[in-house]
């Protein structure tokens, strides 16, 4: 079966900023596949979103590469082009985190797995479907904890996160969508990082965050940019965040 209309791929899709983003796609009239490593919960979550659209689900576990090819294989089979990619998967391990001086290499290794590799292979594995649509769009769901800028910037208040892992590995996610889009640059693909801002998530359970539904909005801006639209930056929901 041939799909013809546009065609969208959610990584870490069965719950949270994933599961909304589906959501939303579903509801502009995509097709939205569901990358979920729980195939029970990813179970749940297609059959939860049925209301919406044309929602499926499809195994993909970001740090397996073979599970990443058996999935690009599974949609290829079924769509002519991917429209959209959504690099949301990610991890913030509380486990070894630290500052550079005392975080644990290891923390560091599970968490570049998962935010940074974990792109890079969906990513390569996928652009070859990307490159087909008539607009691709690349979305890599970061953070302004990512941003060196505001890290040094006089009075930041980021220097004194009890933490280095889940920052650097934002950093690191940018600087891959930089590259990525000087890559791709003269093609219909476009490739964007977004900051969703803070939202309650089990990745971040405190208080006075907003609702992921509200988070996800701008990563759906990303996601279906016109043509006129830019490639290589980095944006929140009030416009250009600092590298």
């Amino acid at each position: 079966m041939n799909i013809t209309k546009q065609t969208a791929l959610v990584t870490g899709a069965n719950k949270g900023l994933g599961f909304e983003t589906a959501r939303q796609l579903a509801r502009q009239g995509f097709t939205v596949w569901l990358g979920c490593r729980d195939q029970e919960r990813g179970e749940s979550a297609a059959k939860e979103l049925a209301g919406d659209g044309d929602v499926r689900l499809v195994s993909l576990d970001v740090t397996d590469g073979e599970s990443v090819r058996a999935a690009a294989a599974r949609i290829s089979d079924e769509a002519s082009a991917l429209d959209v990619l959504v690099n949301n998967a990610g991890v913030a391990i509380g486990e070894g985190e630290g500052p550079p001086s005392a975080v644990q290499q290891e923390t560091i290794q599970r968490t570049l797995d998962v935010n940074v590799y974990g792109a890079l292979r969906v990513t390569q594995a996928f652009l070859p479907l990307l490159r087909k649509a008539q607009a691709g769009r690349i979305v890599n769901v970061s953070s302004t904890l990512g941003s060196i800028t505001a890290l040094t910037s006089p009075g930041s208040p980021l220097g004194h996160i009890p933490a280095f892992a889940y920052p650097a590995s934002k950093t690191l996610l940018n600087a891959l969508t930089g590259w990525l889009a000087a890559e791709l640059s003269g093609t219909p693909v476009k490739v964007n990082s977004v900051c969703p801002g803070n939202n309650a998530t089990d990745m971040n359970p405190g208080p006075g965050a907003q609702p992921p539904s509200e988070g996800a909005k701008v990563i759906v801006r990303a996601a279906t940019l016109e043509a006129d639209g830019p490639t290589g930056t980095f944006f929140d929901m009030n416009g250009p965040v600092s590298w």
